[in-house]
């Protein structure tokens, strides 16, 4: 039997494999009184549309997360249960388009929170890069071709010069860490909802991975971090769960606005 409709993109009532229910959307917090979609029970016991469940997952797909965690509130805090993949395809009955553009993000996000790939310099071979607090970095396919080490700088894309292991930098003139750099030159943000805070830098290293991250400046001052998944206080810098020990979501933190950050930490993954 279809799932869906492939014009309309309904759910099938007779479809006795799904759960239907007739409470709200839990997906959507401002429902059209007119709205009488079929709505179907996921796994962890909310209801969603076809429409809510397809555009709150992809819409964490933009945002460069691949985990599908749900985001109704329980009790007052987020469910964040997270729905396998293979959920989230047939309830949110995704087109072939969909399918297509879900799995190659998907692919593409776990690459990147895995792995550290960049091409050599020299034969354009792409290699990872195993120890992440060491930027000298030896391509052992130019090894074999030249016969002699060849090390380059993950950094500057030069070859290594200087003494190694270093995480800083090489001593090649004008290697500098352009991440830190923008850490240090990027404009200030205000969070205009969170109540008594300033301006902060628009941009930060997230804490525990240092990826790049920005605030949308809507909502509170928490933010997921696209790369390891951890949540975070855009201002302070604690884990969210941290700083609301002593603080909330929409207030300002206990030990105020965090600095910008003059080093990036490397992510320790488990």
């Amino acid at each position: 039997m279809n799932l869906v409709d492939e014009e309309d993109k309904i759910y099938d009532p007779r479809d006795t494999t799904l759960t239907f229910v007739d409470s709200p959307d839990d997906l959507d917090p401002l429902p059209s009184e007119e709205d009488d979609s079929l709505r179907a029970q996921m796994s962890c016991g909310h209801a969603v549309t076809l429409e809510s469940l397809t555009g709150w997952c992809r819409s964490l797909l933009d945002q460069g997360n691949y985990v599908f965690k749900c985001p109704a509130l329980k009790d007052g805090e987020r469910c964040n249960a997270i729905w396998p993949y293979r959920e989230v395809r047939r309830l949110a009955a995704l087109t072939a388009e969909e399918i297509e553009y879900f799995e190659e993000n998907i692919a593409r996000l776990a690459a990147m929170e895995f792995c550290d790939f960049k091409a050599c310099p020299g034969c354009k071979t792409f290699l990872e890069r195993k120890d992440l607090t060491n930027l000298c970095v030896q391509c052992t396919v130019c090894t074999s071709d030249k016969k002699v080490a060849f090390q380059f700088c993950w950094q500057c894309f030069k070859p290594w010069k200087g003494r190694g292991p270093r995480s800083d930098r090489c001593d090649n003139e004008g290697c500098i860490n352009q991440d830190l750099e923008l850490l240090r030159t990027c404009k200030t943000t205000i969070l205009s909802q969170v109540q008594g805070v300033g301006p902060c830098p628009s941009i930060r290293a997230c804490p525990t991975c240092g990826q790049k991250t920005e605030h949308d400046t809507t909502g509170c001052k928490n933010v997921i971090c696209t790369r390891c998944q951890v949540e975070f206080c855009f201002v302070c810098l604690k884990r969210t769960r941290v700083c609301l020990q002593t603080s909330s979501h929409f207030n300002p933190c206990s030990e105020g606005i965090a600095p910008r950050q003059t080093s990036i930490p490397v992510w320790h993954r488990k």
